[in-house]
Formats: C-alpha cells, sequence, structure tokens
C-alpha cells in the first residue's frame, strides 16, 4: 500500500500519462488564436469520471413520432440530405 500511494499503477494512471503526453503534443501544435485555452491531459481520455460526469444530459423527447426519427438520423447522420 505505502508504495503505491508513493508510485500509483494500474491503467488509470496509464492513460492519464498518455493523456499528458497526447496534451503536450497537441498544445505544441494548437492555435491560440482559435484555441486560446491550452489542453489538458483529461480532455484525451473521453471514458474518464470527468468526462462521463459533464455529459449528463437530458434526452430531447418529440410527441410526434417522425419527428423523433427525423431528429435522431439528422443526429447520427448529419451529411445526408
Amino acid at each position: 500500500m505505502a508504495f503505491y500511494q508513493l508510485e500509483p499503477w494500474g491503467s488509470h494512471y496509464d492513460d492519464l500519462r498518455a493523456g499528458t503526453i497526447a496534451s503536450m503534443v497537441a498544445n505544441v501544435h494548437r492555435n491560440p488564436k482559435a484555441a486560446p485555452d491550452p489542453f489538458r491531459a483529461l480532455d484525451f481520455i473521453p471514458w474518464n469520471e470527468y468526462h462521463s460526469a459533464a455529459n449528463d444530459a437530458e434526452p430531447i423527447l418529440l410527441d410526434d413520432p417522425d419527428a423523433q426519427a427525423d431528429l435522431i438520423e439528422r443526429v447520427m447522420f448529419p451529411k445526408r440530405s
């Protein structure tokens, strides 16, 4: 236990290390005018708890089933006409 507190291991920390490298590369090539805030390691780990809490959105439910189907199709396939 003491060693784990000094040097944590496991997939969560491996993902964090990979996210740190990805954020560094992205920040080196970032356009500060287009993206003024620097990227963080958690920006590159979409399965992290940080992202799951931010994506808790209410569903859009329409009364008309055809309109609901059209909405789903437009969201899933935006380039179709």
